[in-house]
């Protein structure tokens, strides 16, 4: 049974042809929502960039018929309409239009209040409400754009980046695209053509990402991220060695115990 629902949040992620089989043939995605403990209104799957498009609709369907997600969405029957709706040229990506589609679709469609968005990689590590201490810390304070969980218990890291802290938060400058909880309007507006010289940090295969448009959007306006401090998403690429993807794919039905952790930890390095 899921924890509260005080507010009215939308869960969403995407897959795409490399890893869509990990969220669609596992009981990943259902712990991917589950794990938050919250009573999300919407949970949707954001599809971009499959191979076999109706193959991959199946399985979502089904998870559509088990109450799992709410529904899912082909990001290309949208991109135009939310690229102008955001006010942006798709050649301004530089090479990174398919890093940053999904959110951009996600973020304009979004119908509830506040918005989560994990990407496929990444998960809790243990079953925790974070969301409703991170909104409401959030309301009170119109600086507060973004939260998220700590990101592979690395508490020294976001201590050290976060400028102040609160009882349960690190409070800085920063955003990843691989969790972030945001109020929907303040993202659902063109803010995403801003530049910043400390957001070029991100990774240049990417080109102009989504993560890197908000991170500049945030620093030129002084506005910041809540870390919570007690509770981790783990963030780990999927396999790439043909045996590897097999096997971890037969472990994500597996009971989430230490072993199975490491030897999927060991099978991301292929």
């Amino acid at each position: 049974m899921a924890g509260s629902d005080v507010y009215q949040v939308g869960f969403a992620t995407s897959c795409y042809k490399n890893d869509w089989e990990f969220l669609l043939k596992t009981n990943r995605l259902n712990r991917m929502i589950q794990l938050n403990d919250y009573n999300f209104a919407e949970k949707i799957l954001y599809i971009n960039n499959v191979k076999d498009r109706n193959k991959v609709k199946n399985h979502a369907e089904k998870l559509v018929q088990s109450g799992i997600l709410t529904g899912y969405i082909f990001v290309q029957d949208y991109a135009r309409e939310a690229l102008a709706f955001f006010k942006i040229d798709k050649n301004s990506f530089n090479g990174g239009y398919y890093y940053a589609i999904q959110d951009l679709v996600a973020i304009y469609l979004c119908k509830t209040e506040y918005f989560l968005f994990y990407t496929t990689d990444s998960i809790m590590e243990s079953r925790f409400n974070w969301i409703d201490p991170a909104v409401r810390i959030m309301k009170d304070n119109d600086s507060l754009k973004v939260a998220n969980p700590l990101w592979n218990n690395r508490h020294g890291e976001a201590k050290r980046v976060s400028l102040r802290e609160e009882k349960d938060f690190y409070i800085g400058f920063g955003f990843s695209d691989q969790c972030y909880l945001v109020k929907t309007a303040e993202f659902r507006a063109p803010i995403y053509g801003e530049k910043n010289d400390a957001s070029e940090r991100y990774p240049a295969y990417a080109g102009e990402s989504f993560e890197k448009r908000v991170d500049a959007w945030m620093r030129n306006h002084n506005y910041y991220r809540l870390t919570y401090k007690n509770n981790s998403y783990l963030h780990q690429d999927f396999p790439k060695n043909i045996l590897a993807r097999k096997l971890a794919l037969v472990l994500e039905d597996f009971p989430r115990n230490i072993l199975t952790r490491k030897l999927a930890f060991v099978l991301g390095k292929f």
